[in-house]
């Protein structure tokens, strides 16, 4: 018979191994079970509508870092917590940096899409427009005041006059300002070279400079785009018959003082003070754009309407009056006169 030990048997050591196995598996899955859930709510603080009440533009410089960019985006209110911002980029988005520039949040974006936007450099882009006719001293100014541009713009006299091309242009926060004018020269550049291409035939007008100087004076004689054509076919006129094309714009371009523009009233003394760019007291066309025509104006110049016109005078209703002889223009001026006068 066997007999049985007072004292219990030692545990199979394989059975030992098994049951502190079981304890670390149990441990594993507890912390999976903590850090799964952590995962989930950083994935819904990253997806979810965030705090942002209002739109809101924020200005990222160029150089800072992305703990600054976190500390910018809770400060202005888009995320709830620097931190979160940091670590949603490492976890989420570590790829890619963020870009300087103006961006626009809307209200509630996630923290998702504005790391996109910072990411993607989805800047806001901006417009400046100028109207056609201003000079290149007046484009100047004006650019010198447009927000978010920078450093200075160049003097006048580097540009030249009829260089630039009135548009509308766009640009981003940091941008140059030498850089809009450059791309202004640019399209101005091209737009006269396409246009010169398909003008018509037998312009008394010897090359697209000249083209641009006509241009200029339409550009100041009216402002009714329809008019242009024809304003156009009156100058046009009175080349090719050799009379003088007797514009006011171009007399009072001349009268400008040296930091500014002519803004008296255009006498007729005005009209006798002989200057480059009299055409009433020289003939042919100035030596030198006046203003910055658009392209509607440099279109009418070198496709002009045919007609018999050689004068306009204004009509008081922001238009002209054309004639075909001295005498019917007389009559005109006389109307306009006496507008004039009811006026004042």
């Amino acid at each position: 018979m066997n007999e049985i030990s007072e004292t219990p048997p030692e545990r199979p050591p394989r059975r030992r191994w098994t049951w502190l196995l079981s304890g670390f598996v149990l441990m594993l899955i507890a912390a999976a079970t903590v850090s799964g859930g952590a995962i989930v709510m950083l994935h819904r603080a990253y997806s979810d509508p965030g705090p942002l009440m209002a739109e809101t533009r924020l200005i990222v410089p160029a150089g800072v870092t992305g703990r600054d960019i976190a500390r910018a985006l809770t400060e202005n209110g888009v995320v709830a917590d620097a931190r979160l911002v940091q670590i949603s980029l490492r976890t989420f988005a570590p790829d890619r940096p963020m870009r300087a520039g103006e961006y626009m949040f809307s209200p509630g974006i996630s923290l998702r899409d504005a790391i996109a936007k910072l990411q993607d450099g989805d800047v806001v882009v901006r417009r400046i427009t100028f109207a056609e006719g201003l000079t290149t001293r007046q484009i100047l100014a004006e650019l010198s005041q447009a927000e978010g541009l920078t450093g200075p713009v160049p003097e006048s006299d580097e540009i030249g006059e009829g260089t630039l091309l009135p548009e509308t242009y766009h640009y981003s926060w940091g941008d140059s300002r030498n850089g809009v004018v450059a791309r202004m020269q640019v399209a101005m550049t091209e737009t006269v070279a396409r246009l010169w291409a398909q003008r018509a035939e037998g312009l008394p007008l010897n090359s697209p400079e000249e083209a641009v100087v006509l241009a200029s004076i339409i550009e100041r004689e009216t402002a009714v785009p329809e008019e242009r054509g024809k304003v156009a076919g009156v100058f046009i006129n009175r080349l090719n018959r050799g009379m003088r094309l007797q514009s006011d714009p171009t007399v009072a371009y001349g009268l400008r003082t040296e930091n500014g523009e002519f803004t008296g009233r255009l006498l007729f003394r005005h009209l006798e003070t002989d200057h480059p760019y009299n055409t009433y007291t020289r003939d042919g066309l100035p030596p030198a754009p006046i203003a910055n025509p658009g392209e509607g104006s440099i279109a009418a110049a070198l496709n002009p309407e045919d007609t018999r016109y050689f004068y306009f005078v204004a009509d008081g209703t922001g238009g002209h009056a054309f004639a075909r002889t001295l005498a019917e223009h007389n009559r005109n001026v006389a109307k306009w006169r006496r507008i004039q006068r009811q006026n004042r």
